[in-house]
C-alpha cells in the first residue's frame, strides 16, 4: 500500500513540473511574439522614462539597521532595512555582476512602495504602470549584450542604459500586449505557487495513511 503511494506521488511531482516547464516554454514563445513588432518606431530608454540613479545610496551590511523596506541590489531584494529613499512605482536594472550576461534570473523587475535601492541597480520611473510592465517584459526578451561592458565584471553604465532603443508602439499597443503577457504569467505562476501546495497534501496523505498502518495493538497475553 505504501509502495503504491510513494510512486503516485513520484508520478504527480513528475507530471506537475512538466505542466509547469510547458507553460513557461507557452509564455516565453508568446511573449517573444508579442514584443516582435514590426513598422514600429524605434526610441531610445532615456526618451520614455526618468533615470533616477542620481538618488540611490548603498549602505553596507554592518552598518544595516533591520527593518522592514526592501533593500533592493542588482537581482532583486538582498535585505530589509528600517528606511527608505523612494516611494512609488520603478522598473530596476540591472547594473552590474555576471548575471547580465548569464540571465539567470530577470535583469529588470518591478519595485513598488517604500524601498531603499543600492548602486548596483538601476532606477527607472515612467509615467505609467502599463509602459513600465511593457519594457519589463521587453527586458525578458532582448538582447542587450551590444550595451554590456564586459573588460572586467560585466557592467551595463547609465548611458548605455539610456541609449538601449526599444520599440514603442502607441500607449494602446502597449496595454494589449501587456494585458495578454499578465494573463500567462499569472498562469504560470498559480501552478508554481500550487505544485508545492498539491505536494504537501499529498505528503501529508502519505503520511497520515503510514502512520495508522504502521500503528498496531500489542496482543494481550
Amino acid at each position: 500500500i505504501l509502495d503504491k503511494f510513494t510512486a503516485l506521488e513520484a508520478e504527480l511531482e513528475a507530471e506537475l513540473e512538466a505542466e509547469l516547464e510547458a507553460r513557461k516554454k507557452q509564455f516565453s514563445f508568446y511573449r517573444a511574439e508579442l514584443i516582435e513588432l514590426e513598422d514600429i518606431e524605434c526610441k531610445p530608454l532615456g526618451e520614455v522614462c526618468r533615470n533616477l540613479d542620481y538618488l540611490r545610496r548603498p549602505v553596507t551590511k554592518s552598518t544595516r539597521s533591520i527593518g522592514e523596506y526592501p533593500y533592493y541590489g542588482a537581482s532583486g531584494i538582498v535585505d530589509y532595512v528600517d528606511d527608505y529613499i523612494f516611494n512609488g512605482d520603478y522598473l530596476l536594472v540591472s547594473e552590474d555582476g555576471a548575471n547580465l550576461v548569464a540571465r539567470t534570473t530577470p535583469i529588470a523587475f518591478s519595485a513598488s512602495g517604500k524601498i531603499w535601492v543600492n548602486n548596483h541597480a538601476h532606477i527607472l520611473e515612467f509615467e505609467n504602470k502599463v509602459t513600465q510592465r511593457f519594457v519589463e517584459f521587453l527586458f525578458s526578451s532582448m538582447d542587450i549584450s551590444n550595451y554590456i561592458n564586459t573588460a572586467a565584471q560585466p557592467k551595463l553604465t547609465q548611458a548605455s542604459l539610456n541609449n538601449i532603443r526599444i520599440p514603442f508602439p502607441p500607449f494602446e499597443v502597449q496595454a494589449r500586449i501587456v494585458s495578454i503577457l499578465d494573463r500567462f504569467d499569472a498562469l504560470v505562476n498559480d501552478i508554481t505557487q500550487g505544485l508545492p501546495a498539491e505536494l504537501a497534501a499529498r505528503r501529508r496523505q502519505y503520511e497520515y495513511y503510514r502512520d495508522k498502518l504502521l500503528t498496531f495493538k500489542e496482543k494481550a497475553s
